[in-house]
């Protein structure tokens, strides 16, 4: 069966578009700037083009614009109007709701015109910390409340890395400036969240080291292997959901064991950095609460 959403509650639109529901039924009462579907028991129903509409009037009651007053637009005249106003003040938002859109609509041609606009005007590093972060970190909490599907999360996903490894393979092939010290980027066994860490790899080339990608599911021993091949290395490992907390502890101490001595350093960044014990950790185990702060260390 397709259970890909094309349909949306009233509590979908409020997860996507930041709007109470409760303000959309005012809305919708006072200015009918929405048609919802109706079923048997009279519960609200709306479609994608709903969804765009409002995330529009969204847009527009930021910049300041009266409810009462965008109800009195004709229907082309909102989009138009949003056209108009976006500036760098109203990029970020504009460009995650485009990026909803394509998202929901499965539609590569929007994401791919969203870009190539942000592109334009913006790095790909300030695209990727001003608008794909906080757009994952929003996809994260749809996924949680059943708003989005796994296909929804997948698709934009897989969009979002073709982008960073295209951006990666122009550092790849740069010869690296830093020589003191190589970082080697993988995931613990199970973790398949990858985005965080190929940015991080991004991120790293673009300050001049050489990166070892190894990517997800990699058994510590074999990244013992690289001991024998590079001096001064730096693991970096990205815990979303794996090791699980009752297994975090385990997984850390054999890690040390295994990797930490005079000449690597460990770091760790990801959800489950909030369940280690900072305080017991040896002096050459560094954990961090965000990319920006990892970034700042290199």
């Amino acid at each position: 069966m397709n259970n890909v959403k094309n349909v949306f509650s009233i509590k979908d639109l409020e997860n996507l578009s930041g709007i109470k529901a409760h303000t959309i039924r005012i809305w919708e009462k006072r200015y009918d700037i929405l048609q919802p579907m109706r079923t048997d028991t009279n519960i609200r129903l709306y479609d994608l083009a709903s969804l765009q509409k409002l995330l529009n009037i969204t847009l527009l009651h930021d910049y300041g614009y009266k409810i009462s007053k965008i109800a009195t637009y004709p229907q082309d005249k909102i989009p138009s109007l949003v056209r108009e106003i976006i500036s760098s003040k109203t990029a970020k938002s504009h460009a995650i709701s485009e990026f909803k859109m394509a998202m929901m609509n499965f539609d590569q041609e929007l994401f791919f015109n969203t870009y190539n606009w942000l592109i334009a005007e913006k790095s790909f590093k300030e695209i990727f910390h001003q608008v794909f972060i906080p757009l994952m970190n929003e996809l994260g909490l749809l996924w949680q409340s059943d708003t989005i599907t796994p296909a929804h999360e997948h698709f934009i996903s897989y969009l979002i890395k073709q982008k960073l490894l295209i951006n990666t393979e122009k550092l790849q092939i740069l010869k690296q400036t830093k020589l003191d010290k190589v970082f080697v980027l993988s995931l613990p066994m199970n973790e398949i969240h990858e985005l965080g860490l190929m940015y991080l790899n991004y991120e790293i080339l673009l300050h001049g080291y050489k990166t070892i990608y190894l990517g997800e599911s990699m058994p510590i021993e074999n990244l013992k292997d690289l001991k024998n091949h590079f001096d001064s290395i730096i693991f970096v490992s990205y815990l979303t959901v794996q090791p699980e907390r009752d297994m975090l502890d385990g997984y850390l101490q054999k890690m040390s064991e295994e990797l930490l001595d005079e000449t690597t350093e460990l770091w760790y960044i990801g959800r489950m950095v909030e369940f280690i014990k900072k305080e017991e950790l040896p002096e050459r185990i560094t954990t961090f609460n965000s990319i920006t702060e990892l970034v700042d260390r290199i």
